[in-house]
C-alpha cells in the first residue's frame, strides 16, 4: 500500500501495486477502492470496477471509498442517482456524495423532465450551500440553483 501512495493519480502504476496487495490481502477494502480507482481510470469499465468495488463494501461496509466507485459504476442514469442517494443517505456528511447525488439528480431532470428529481436536485444543492464556506465553490452552487429553478416544462 505504501508502494502504491506516491502513484496513486498514475493509474497504469498504482494498478499492477494494488492488484498484488488485493493478490496478497483479498478483503482489504482501502487496496480494492484503489483497485478500483485505477481499473475506472485506465478503462476497464463498469462492470469489473463495480464487482470490485462490491468487494471492497462487503469488506469494509464504512469504507466511502467503496460506495462511492459502487454508486460511479451504475450505467443507468435514474439508478445511478437512486445510488448516489443511498450512498448519501448512509453518509451523512459526505459533501461529495451530495454533490453527485445532487448532479445526478439534475441531469436526470433534465435528460427526463423528471419534477421529482428536479426537487431532489433543489434540496441536495440548497443543503450544500448551506454547508459550503469556499466563496467559489457557494457561487457554482447558486448558479446551479439559479439554472434548475429557471427550468419549466
Amino acid at each position: 500500500m505504501a508502494a502504491a501512495e506516491p502513484y496513486k493519480e498514475v493509474p497504469e502504476i498504482a494498478g499492477p501495486l494494488y492488484e498484488r496487495v488485493v493478490a496478497l490481502e483479498p478483503a482489504n477494502a482501502r487496496a480494492l477502492v484503489g483497485l478500483a480507482s485505477a481499473y475506472w481510470l485506465t478503462g476497464r469499465g463498469p462492470e469489473v470496477v463495480g464487482q470490485i468495488a462490491e468487494r471492497a463494501i462487503a469488506a469494509d461496509p464504512t469504507n466511502r471509498g467503496g460506495w462511492h466507485m459502487w454508486a460511479l459504476t451504475e450505467g443507468d442514469q435514474r439508478e445511478r442517482t437512486i445510488r448516489w442517494r443511498q450512498v448519501s443517505q448512509r453518509f451523512p456528511e459526505d459533501d461529495l456524495a451530495r454533490a453527485a447525488l445532487a448532479d445526478n439528480a439534475a441531469s436526470l431532470a433534465a435528460a427526463e423532465h423528471d419534477k421529482e428529481a428536479r426537487a431532489l436536485a433543489l434540496a441536495e444543492f440548497e443543503t450544500l450551500l448551506d454547508r459550503a464556506t469556499d466563496l467559489r465553490q457557494r457561487e457554482a452552487i447558486e448558479q446551479a440553483l439559479i439554472t434548475i429553478k429557471g427550468w419549466a416544462w
